[in-house]
């Protein structure tokens, strides 16, 4: 049974959502603080995260960055604010998703079975993979080269998971969104081009010859592995 973890101060809203998510078979833990979700975090390993941007003591854009800090656990914003700087904010600092209230909860359900569709491997895979000098830890999703952790990005994190587990397969832009970032993505295709080349530089000490990210021309991206 799958975590997901409610930051949230309003009571009412949170034992609403826990309910609902319970009766979709998740197991929720609540926290209504900042600090007591950075400690929850860290002793529940959630798959996902309900995050309110407002906290009585820590503002929810600085925790989902403290959070992505150390994680790329799936994160959805909720909030009260709906402006569009404040959801570029949210999706920019790393949220998979964002929902202004109110909202009804069957959809923040259906928001978070879409997420985890589409991401099963941050909670399903249970391996470490070398590739020469490059580890990939789909459990803690964790990536470290020469042994020191490399810091990615969330995007460029699910995408290099995605490529790993398949190596040698072939995806065009249009499907590593769909599979990857989801189908409600709304920015340029273009950003799958962006992601690959901070992917690269990020693993630019990776041993030459043992593998690499490749671009098939005309085709799209592939995960290349020395036979």
């Amino acid at each position: 049974m799958k975590t997901i973890l409610i930051i949230e101060d309003e009571e009412g809203i949170s034992r609403v959502l826990a309910a609902y998510l319970k009766r979709a078979g998740y197991a929720p833990v609540r926290a209504s603080t900042g600090g007591e979700a950075l400690a929850q975090f860290e002793s529940q390993d959630p798959a996902l995260v309900l995050l309110d941007i407002m906290l009585p003591d820590l503002d929810g854009l600085e925790l989902l960055s403290r959070i992505r800090l150390q994680s790329a656990c799936p994160i959805i914003m909720l909030s009260a604010r709906d402006a569009i700087g404040d959801r570029l904010a949210g999706l920019d600092g790393g949220a998979d998703d964002y929902m202004s209230k109110p909202f009804v909860p069957e959809e923040v359900v259906a928001r978070v079975n879409a997420v985890l569709r589409r991401r099963p491997h941050w909670t399903d895979r249970e391996c470490r993979r070398l590739y020469g000098n490059l580890v990939i830890d789909f459990s803690a999703k964790e990536v470290l080269v020469n042994g020191a952790k490399v810091a990615l990005g969330p995007r460029e994190l699910s995408l290099l998971l995605f490529l790993a587990e398949r190596p040698g397969r072939t995806f065009t832009r249009e499907q590593l969104i769909e599979q990857v970032w989801g189908m409600d993505y709304d920015g340029s295709d273009r950003a799958v081009d962006l992601s690959i080349k901070r992917l690269r530089q990020s693993l630019s000490h990776w041993s030459a010859g043992a593998g690499e990210i490749r671009t098939l021309r005309g085709m799209g991206y592939q995960f290349w592995l020395k036979e």
